[in-house]
């Protein structure tokens, strides 16, 4: 095999300087900026990103407005993505609810053998009724034979595993969730009666990593801390949606209820023109229990 041929099966198409890509590339993920080389994303021939990085131009591809080339995918599995890419090894943390989700990314990026990896059918930490809905549940047991004993065994085997991995209320861990979100409002001029509130920025979550993790699920956002233990605390999580009532909906189904809230107001901007609208900062805190 040639020199060419050798540099053809790694993305490249004849020698190095004549790559129409640079040798450090920016990607945005979903939001999220990721720095690598060139040759991690083209490490797996017939992928995705091999054929985007090997196979198109930099004018073929989509960019943002900083000129990093966009992937709409999930930015914070995208980070396990490319850790697989660097050395075709992929080490997960202990606790690791997002398996499956982390499986489907592998798949869309044509990954093959790490999506064979990370299969929940082959984990036994992550067993397939975790993924599957009843519907599926029924489905197998029909091609096992519905109107047989062996087929309706089945399905009452995997109801019954399925009940028995449902957590009940005795087995649910008690504890404190702390619920924060820092917004502003304007009060204008004194015959304006109506106070003009602004989008909230952000709602973060405190607490133990494995009650907001079990309440909040693909909707918390861990970037800021993560591959944190489930026992230990944190205070750097927050939400992917800007709802309270949604993140108190979510406390309340497994079985929290509030103890506790404060709140605290800034003026932070004001002026002597009355026909200038006076800009306050406000945070708030709630704080939710499970006994």
């Amino acid at each position: 095999m040639s020199l060419a041929d050798t540099d053809t099966e790694r993305g490249f198409s004849g020698a190095e300087s004549e790559c129409p890509f640079s040798e450090v590339i920016e990607l945005n993920v979903g939001g999220q900026v990721y720095v690598t080389r060139h040759i991690t994303l083209v490490a797996v021939p017939d992928s995705l990103l091999w054929t985007m990085f090997s196979k198109k131009t930099p004018k073929d591809l989509a960019r943002d407005n900083k000129g990093r080339y966009f992937l709409d995918r999930d930015g914070f599995l995208f980070r396990y993505i490319l850790d697989y890419l660097r050395d075709l090894n992929l080490v997960l943390p202990d606790y690791f609810p997002e398996q499956s989700r982390l499986q489907r990314e592998a798949e869309f990026f044509q990954l093959r053998d790490l999506s064979t990896r990370i299969s929940p059918r082959m984990s036994k930490d992550n067993s397939i009724s975790d993924d599957i809905c009843q519907s599926e549940t029924e489905e197998g047991a029909l091609q096992c034979g519905i109107g047989s004993s062996s087929g309706m065994e089945t399905l009452r085997m995997m109801s019954a595993m399925s009940s028995a991995r449902s957590p009940s209320r005795e087995s649910r861990k008690s504890g404190y969730i702390t619920i924060g979100y820092r917004g502003s409002y304007s009060i204008g001029r004194d015959i304006q009666t109506d106070a003009k509130f602004r989008r909230v920025a952000r709602i973060t979550v405190c607490g133990k990593t494995s009650l907001a993790k079990e309440v909040f699920s693909d909707t918390l956002n861990e970037s800021r801390d993560p591959d944190r233990p489930p026992e230990r605390y944190t205070s750097r999580y927050y939400l992917k949606f800007n709802f309270l009532e949604q993140a108190f909906d979510k406390l309340t189904e497994v079985g929290f209820h509030m103890v506790a809230c404060s709140s605290t107001g800034t003026c932070a901007y004001t002026n002597n023109d009355p026909n200038e609208d006076t800009i306050w900062t406000s945070y708030m805190e709630y704080v939710f229990c499970r006994d």
